[in-house]
């Protein structure tokens, strides 16, 4: 099933909602865009408190802080819409956009099933590479992105209009895949490749993908005489994102587009444009995600 945006809605947003859907899903058929939004619409049927409490420990973590009370959150490229609903528990007043259709209704039902009609949460279907609609929206304490940016087919262009979205003085975390070279490249082009396959050949694609690391994982567990313990890590497996193990898998070998950065290509970017790094998680992330938390210096400090 998909979901089917209504333009009836309260928070329907003043731009072409179909034409947006039907750009991702020629994206999509062409095998040029892996559809995060199904992934996360299977995802939803496995969200507990548990994993909505590790998101909101997560952000809060990251941001240093224990309350988002009387705070404005843009979260750009919602995904499940989980960090949304993370924000908006934690107090915060929160913009959710996504341009992956099934991820805008994804981020929809959180809405729906947690907070219904409320006004302080509005869900919308955009681009992150639409600079107009993002001016449009105006600015925030905080921008999120988390393993977005880089998917957008234009990661510069999006960073750039990331950081338009951000308050004097607010806020931006942002997570981006580590470059690391050749290795990198090959990954580019397994999910490039995964995306490009007939529907019935993805899974087997994945499993033959993630074969070499997980092997050298089960191995390690039968090194220590605990091969129960990997089946155990599989069945136990939640991230600090709420993610389980399996949609996690699929989402890392079908994320395409992809693109990677260096920290210090980041840093220097948004050095750049008037941003001071205030917290950096980038130790041992091999081909994951490098976190950054940036604060936007105000107009006169930039002048």
């Amino acid at each position: 099933m998909r979901f089917a945006p209504n333009l009836e809605t309260m928070d329907a947003p003043a731009i072409d909602i179909q034409e947006i859907a039907k750009q991702h899903d020629l994206e999509v058929q062409r095998g040029e865009r892996f559809e995060f939004g199904a992934n996360w619409r299977r995802f939803l049927e496995h969200l507990n408190e548990e994993r909505i409490r590790k998101a909101e420990d997560s952000l809060c973590a990251m941001l240093e802080t224990r309350s988002l009370e009387g705070k404005t959150f843009l979260d750009i490229g919602s995904g499940s819409g989980l960090f949304s609903l993370a924000a908006r528990r934690l107090g915060a007043r929160v913009h959710s956009f996504d341009f992956d259709t099934n991820s805008y209704g994804c981020t929809r039902e959180l809405r729906r099933r947690f907070y219904e009609n409320d006004e302080s949460w509005v869900v919308e279907q955009g681009s992150a590479l639409d600079r107009e609609y993002i001016e449009s929206l105006g600015k925030f304490d905080y921008v999120y992105s988390w393993g977005v940016l880089h998917h957008t087919g234009n990661m510069m262009e999006a960073l750039d209009n990331a950081s338009v979205a951000v308050a004097d003085k607010g806020i931006l975390f942002i997570a981006i895949y580590n470059d690391t070279g050749s290795q990198s490249e090959r990954w580019k082009w397994i999910k490039k490749t995964y995306c490009r396959l007939p529907g019935i050949l993805k899974t087997p694609f994945a499993i033959l993908s993630i074969l070499p690391d997980e092997g050298k994982r089960f191995a390690s567990f039968l090194f220590k005489l605990k091969p129960l313990g990997y089946f155990r890590y599989w069945k136990n497996y939640t991230n600090s994102r709420g993610m389980n193990r399996w949609h996690d898998i699929i989402d890392w070998v079908g994320g395409y587009p992809y693109e990677a950065a260096t920290p210090d290509q980041i840093f220097d970017f948004y050095k750049e444009r008037g941003f001071q790094l205030t917290k950096l998680k980038c130790g041992g992330v091999g081909l994951g995600c490098n976190e950054f938390v940036f604060k936007k210096s105000c107009e006169s400090e930039r002048a």
